[in-house]
This record gives C-alpha cells, sequence and structure tokens, in this order.
C-alpha cells in the first residue's frame, strides 16, 4: 500500500480548506492509499516536515499548493527515494505545468492512483535548491514587487510587470563557464532553468529537458521598447530562439558575477544572493509522480 503524505498550505487557491482535507481523505480511502495530512504555518515548516516525513516514512510527499509549497516539500526530499507530487492551487503552478501535471485539482489528486515516477535535476544555487527556474534582472524584480503586495494572481503580476517596464534599466553582467567567459555585459534578464516556461506560460528555454544532466542560461539582452510586443510574442509562440536578442549557453556549471547585486529570484521567491553566484546541476536529485504516457 502507498503512503501520501499531504502538505497543504492554508492560504493557496480560492478551494475551503476543510472540504478539500475531507475530499483528499474520503479519496485516499476509496482506492486503498494511506495519507496523513501536514499543514504549513510559515514558523519552522522545513523542520517540522522532515521531523514528519522520517516518523511517517511515506513513499509520496503531494505538496497541495503553489510554487512555495513546491519547493518546501523538494527541500525536505530532495535525494531521496521519497517522491513529489503535486496539486497546483497556486498563482503561477511553474514546475507542475513544465513537467505536465494537470493543473485540474480532481485530475492531479487522480495521478496518485495511477501514474509513473521519474527523476529529474535540480539546481544548487549557492547552496539553496532551485527545481525550476530562477533568474536575475527585470523578472526578478518583478516577483519581489509581486511577493511584498497584497494581490496574487496572474492579473497582479502583469499589471506590477507593465509599471516597472518603462522604467527598467538592464544590469551588468559576467558568466563564466568551465574556466572561460561566455557573456560580459548588460541584459534585461537572465533566466537559469533546467525547465522551459514560467508559470505564466512564457517559454524561456524551448528546447530545455529537464532530466538531461545539464541547465540552459538564456539571455535577453537590452532591446528598444518598440520590440517589446515582438519579444512577448515569440515568448508565448515558443519562438525566443529566433530573436537577436536572445543567446542560450548550456552548462553543467557557472558563475553569474551580479555586479550591481541586482535582486534574483528562485522558483517564485525573491532571493538577495550577492555579487557572485554559483550554479552547479545535480542530475535525478528529485523523484516526482508524473501522468503516464
Amino acid at each position: 500500500m502507498t503512503k501520501v503524505l499531504f502538505v497543504i498550505n492554508p492560504i493557496s487557491g480560492d478551494i475551503e480548506k476543510g472540504k478539500l482535507v475531507e475530499h483528499i481523505k474520503s479519496f485516499c480511502q476509496q482506492e486503498g492509499i494511506a495519507q496523513e495530512v501536514f499543514n504549513t504555518t510559515g514558523e519552522k515548516d522545513e523542520e517540522k516536515l522532515k521531523a514528519k516525513i522520517a516518523s511517517c516514512e511515506p513513499q509520496v510527499v503531494c505538496a497541495v499548493g503553489g510554487d512555495g509549497t513546491v519547493s518546501l516539500v523538494a527541500k525536505s526530499i530532495i535525494k531521496t527515494n521519497t517522491a513529489l507530487a503535486i496539486i497546483p492551487l497556486g498563482s503561477g503552478n511553474g514546475l507542475s505545468k513544465d513537467i505536465g501535471i494537470p493543473q485540474d485539482f480532481e485530475a492531479a489528486l487522480h495521478l496518485l492512483k495511477e501514474h509513473k515516477i521519474m527523476p529529474i535535476d535540480t539546481l544548487d544555487v549557492n547552496g539553496l535548491l532551485s527545481i525550476h527556474l530562477c533568474d536575475m534582472g527585470f523578472n526578478a524584480l518583478v516577483v519581489k514587487r509581486f511577493c511584498n503586495g497584497e494581490t496574487r494572481g496572474p492579473g497582479a503580476y502583469a499589471w506590477i510587470a507593465m509599471q516597472e517596464f518603462m522604467g527598467y534599466e538592464p544590469k551588468h553582467y559576467t558568466i563564466i563557464t568551465n574556466g572561460k567567459t561566455i557573456f560580459d555585459g548588460k541584459a534585461f534578464m537572465i533566466t537559469i532553468t533546467n525547465a522551459k516556461a514560467f508559470g505564466s506560460n512564457a517559454t524561456i528555454n524551448p528546447t530545455g529537458v529537464i532530466n538531461d544532466g545539464s541547465f540552459e542560461i538564456c539571455i535577453l539582452e537590452p532591446f528598444p521598447k518598440a520590440s517589446s510586443l515582438g519579444i512577448l510574442y515569440r515568448l508565448y509562440t515558443d519562438t525566443i530562439d529566433g530573436s537577436v536578442y536572445t543567446h542560450r549557453f548550456s552548462c553543467r556549471e557557472a558563475t553569474i558575477i551580479n555586479h550591481a547585486q541586482e535582486v534574483a529570484q528562485i522558483d517564485g521567491e525573491p532571493e538577495d544572493l550577492g555579487q557572485e553566484v554559483t550554479f552547479t546541476v545535480q542530475p535525478r536529485s528529485l523523484r516526482v509522480v508524473l501522468p503516464k504516457e
């Protein structure tokens, strides 16, 4: 019998959590799945969750919430045989979209009955874990403003992005891999990822493979304001590689000098990573529950 530990963020999504828990328990009883529930509180969640996992020894830990809940679970089971399942209830749901998890609650829940498990790569970023993508520059600034705001949802994110765009000044970065400098100059945004797309469905890394043992550095150089709609179009049509303002490099390790010490973000959370940021791929280090072919 599979045992699943459900990690629930009480404040994500618009579903009443009491009814949600009862529905999950009813489903598990019907399908013969042993289950326990862990509610996040915002206080020492990672420490408490690791202790809970050690005590109940689940085969699967299911994150019920947004990207923050998914990241919390991943940090707690990375490099173990325990698998991550996702029931997406957040604003972005970036990783779940990228790996093909249904965005419908019922469909995602039913993956616990019939699924496959696949190991994916993750990134070590100055000692922090990234399971989907991180970036520096414009998007990281928008993420910071979004996280500090009181309104959630795609509309709030888009509004902040529009406000910041007109006055944003690209920053200076130097990128080094295998002892060689591969980029030195200003960039509007630099995204470092194993995956393909943001939670907004904008595809920054069209040919990305999440378990190929490498990651991509995606550079969007400064561009005229008149080109912004064209770049947006390319991001949402998987054709960003056709832009003259973009470059991509595949790496197993890299260091980025963030000369202005501009804010960065990792999996939707703003981070102060300092001036020198080191990225190292961790091949097949996280097992995830996916739909069967």
